[in-house]
């Protein structure tokens, strides 16, 4: 029962980190909701993920694919540890470039447009 408790303990502390944002961060929310807001100003070429967010969209792609370049019913644990390596990979870009993309965000939203006299 007292584990029980502590893994109750643990995972509410998780979800509660996940959406309030670790260390003063953005929340996971608004980081999923960013993406594509960040995917349509890439696609504009106001924002500069163009390779990163080519990449993410290969690995999701990868990742939901029936075709496994390791397949899991001949390789068994070695064909799930290539989809697992793949998702931590994407998992970690995503929280990366979603809160360099906020940024930039923040940043752009900060400045004054106008004309420069010279």
């Amino acid at each position: 029962m007292a584990r029980t408790l502590q893994r109750t303990a643990a995972f509410t502390a998780l979800a509660k980190a996940l959406v309030s944002g670790a260390r003063g961060g953005p929340s996971l929310g608004k980081r999923l909701a960013a993406l594509p807001r960040m995917m349509k100003a890439t696609a504009r070429r106001e924002y500069d993920g163009g390779l990163r967010v080519a990449m993410m969209a290969a690995a999701t792609a990868y990742v939901i694919s029936p075709i496994d370049v390791i397949p899991e019913a001949a390789f068994l644990i070695f064909g799930l540890a290539d989809d697992a390596v793949m998702i931590t990979w994407l998992a970690g870009t995503v929280l990366a470039e979603t809160e360099r993309f906020l940024e930039w965000e923040r940043q752009r939203d900060a400045t004054i447009p106008g004309y420069v006299k010279r």
